[in-house]
């Protein structure tokens, strides 16, 4: 197919001035999917892809071709087909957007102030519909990962620090907040463990969501989270002064079939009574079930059902989700780059987000993306929606850089 020229496009970058020129730029200029779009680098690398596609459409009515050919050259069509439409859509859209800021200078030149507004929202609605378009271009550069589309489960576990009742708060704080976020984006939210303080706070929680692309959505949110704020109850509440503290959270994907064999021998199954919210039967029947997974310390609790056998199949389940995830990690570490991402390795020693009351802002250290009103995200609806899509847009545009990089080992 070489001979053909149209399998392998003569370099589709420079690759030695594009690393060192874009690397440069990106880490100076991240201003989102507009602006990756815009560097010359990207231009030329999606202009060969475009070319390429014309060519494969071109051979693809050829009849000197064989079949394995023919199946050859429609696998790379139905892989570039997607990727050309949404270029010539941005490089439309692209057009319009000058046309308009030419009729903007000619209005302000005018002094038609009330055609020069109306010229300015369209061209508002069409800036962000660029943008759009510049993220599905990016998104289907990449090749989606392996479990985006899977249910998790979620952790949150409070810290220590003086005065612990503010990491408990903050740890209960934060699991509704992720349990409105659900219900936000439809989703289900199975509470399986629920471990209270007794200040009203929370020590460890843990809950299985299921729905539309969740993992996609949560995968960031692993990680070490510090609230700074003057507690408002209990014996830290005295000292009247900013209280540091923090709290974990694990995000777990869980595909449908997660194909781990467990060893009943392997396995410590207690059972203990239920503690917190629950109805009547809580400190009345051992229903709660904790199961040890002895050759590797795993240990998982379940107290979500009445019944003890049911608790023990979620917590089997939650014990393989576990385990997986050990499988997972492993195979991500084999693949992960030399140059590590910017969003980090999601370890969970990492600190990724700051919540300061006290200036009424969150910060995001991974992006330093700086939100206010704490009391928005913390419902868990579209303010918290919003920092999460800031979130994927950056990992979207570092896995395009990271993509391109890699051109060079091709």
């Amino acid at each position: 197919l070489h001979n053909h020229g149209f399998w392998r496009p003569k370099p589709l970058l420079d690759t030695a001035r594009f690393t060192l020129s874009f690397n440069s730029w990106h880490r100076k200029n991240h201003q989102g999917s507009q602006a990756l779009w815009k560097h010359e680098a990207v231009q030329k690398y999606l202009e060969s892809l475009s070319k390429e596609y014309q060519q494969v459409s071109h051979q693809l009515s050829a009849h000197s071709l064989n079949d394995f050919e023919q199946r050859t050259l429609r696998r790379r069509y139905a892989d570039l087909s997607p990727i050309a439409a949404a270029f010539q859509e941005i490089k439309e859209a692209e057009r319009e957007v000058q046309e308009l800021e030419a009729m903007c200078t000619e209005l302000d030149s005018r002094d038609e102030k009330q055609l020069l507004e109306l010229a300015l929202e369209e061209k508002e609605s069409l800036d962000k519909k660029m943008n759009m378009l510049c993220r599905k271009l990016f998104q289907l550069l990449v090749p989606k990962e392996k479990f985006d589309r899977s249910p998790v489960i979620l952790e949150v576990t409070a810290g220590r620090t003086t005065g612990g009742d503010i990491c408990q708060q903050f740890t209960k704080e934060m699991f509704d907040m992720y349990q409105s976020y659900a219900d936000y984006k439809r989703w289900t939210f199975d509470i399986v463990n629920y471990t209270p303080a007794e200040i009203g706070g929370l020590h460890h929680a843990a809950a299985h969501i299921s729905g539309e692309d969740v993992y996609r959505h949560l995968k960031y949110e692993g990680g070490t989270h510090r609230v700074q704020r003057i507690p408002e109850t209990g014996m830290s509440s005295r000292m009247q002064r900013i209280h540091t503290g923090t709290m974990s959270v694990i995000v777990l994907p869980q595909p449908e079939e997660v194909d781990v064999k467990v060893d009943s021998k392997d396995l410590r199954i207690d059972t203990f009574r239920a503690k917190g919210a629950g109805g009547q039967h809580v400190n009345k029947t051992d229903s709660a079930v904790r199961i040890v997974h002895l050759p590797t310390g795993l240990a998982v609790e379940c107290q979500q059902e009445r019944s003890q056998q049911l608790n023990k199949e979620i917590a089997l389940r939650t014990l393989r989700a576990k385990l997986y995830q050990q499988v997972v990690e492993k195979q991500l570490s084999q693949e992960q780059s030399a140059r590590k991402l910017q969003l980090g390795t999601r370890a969970q020693s990492e600190r990724i987000r700051t919540y300061n009351f006290t200036q009424d802002r969150v910060t995001d250290h991974r992006i330093s993306y700086d939100a206010r009103n704490i009391k928005e995200i913390l419902s868990g609806k579209e303010a918290l929606d919003k920092l999460i899509n800031r979130l994927l847009e950056f990992a979207e545009i570092e896995a395009v850089t990271q993509y391109l990089e890699n051109l060079q080992a091709l």
